[in-house]
């Protein structure tokens, strides 16, 4: 199995390319990875950051794929800086997607309830209509709320018509970061049509990488040949356990989870 990463590298915090690449992997996976920019942190509270936009390399890079006849049986979309790049990632389907191959959408655009710096509302519609050409869309519920065009926040009450618009854009929606009462849970529906959720405790604080630690172990478990329910729980599970760690190891929790300690618990689990 060849997947094909799209997000951004940060140099430093474990996000993006930093996290895609070793979770996959260690699942057994070839990942090879289109990046998208290349910063010198993250941007979850680091400031005076470097930010080299990629745009025109991504070109150069998929001009040599194309006259390589490179195809990919998972395309994993994620952090895109501009419109122009959600432009170019829209043709990657037709052009380098396999055969009977996954189209996967993380739509990163904002969290709590805005969105990021430099995105706009011209960007969320861009963004929707990549969302139409994907198999499985993984937004948060800032971005669900952005997406499905309902207020935020998302609750557990209204999950269920947030899914209903989402599903017309993407045949199996899964939305993540849902806060309730009981937790912070993990919305979608099964192969069955059943709407689903899988809720873990939610521990104070904001940690950065869980929506891609999330994403690359769907991928990484999707490749595996796991169906999409298993592959949710897998993911969940794996992402609750390195905010558990984290919380308790990581002091500044800027520099991201401490995921790769649960890599090992985590590909046990794929493969019992």
């Amino acid at each position: 199995m060849r997947v094909l990463a799209v997000n951004d590298i940060s140099c430093v915090g474990r996000c993006s390319l930093a996290s895609a690449l070793p979770i996959i992997s260690a699942c057994g996976v070839e990942c090879n990875v289109l990046p998208t920019a290349l910063l010198s942190t993250h941007t979850g509270g680091f400031e005076g950051y470097s930010f080299l936009d990629l745009t025109k390399e991504i070109r150069a890079i998929l001009a040599h794929w194309k006259k390589l006849g490179l195809k990919f049986d998972f395309i994993y979309s994620g952090y895109l800086g501009n419109i122009e790049q959600v432009e170019l990632v829209m043709g990657l389907k037709e052009e380098f997607l396999a055969t009977d191959g996954k189209f996967i959408v993380d739509p990163v655009m904002g969290d709590d309830g805005t969105l990021y710096n430099g995105f706009s509302q011209a960007f969320v519609e861009k963004m929707r209509k990549l969302c139409e050409q994907a198999d499985y869309i993984l937004p948060n519920a800032t971005e669900a709320c952005f997406l499905s065009q309902l207020p935020y926040p998302l609750t557990e009450a209204n999950t269920d018509e947030a899914l209903h618009r989402l599903r017309a854009l993407a045949p199996c929606p899964i939305i993540t970061g849902v806060k309730g009462e009981t937790g912070i849970s993990v919305h979608f529906i099964d192969e069955q049509g059943k709407k689903r959720s899988f809720t873990h405790e939610n521990l104070e604080g904001f940690f950065c990488g869980a929506g891609d630690a999330f994403a690359s172990a769907f991928v990484g478990c999707l490749a595996n040949g796991t169906t999409e329910t298993e592959a949710v729980r897998l993911a969940d599970d794996f992402t609750a356990a390195c905010i558990r760690r984290s919380a308790k190891e990581v002091p500044d929790k800027r520099f991201g989870l401490n995921f790769e300690a649960e890599i090992f618990p985590f590909v046990k689990k794929l493969n019992a």
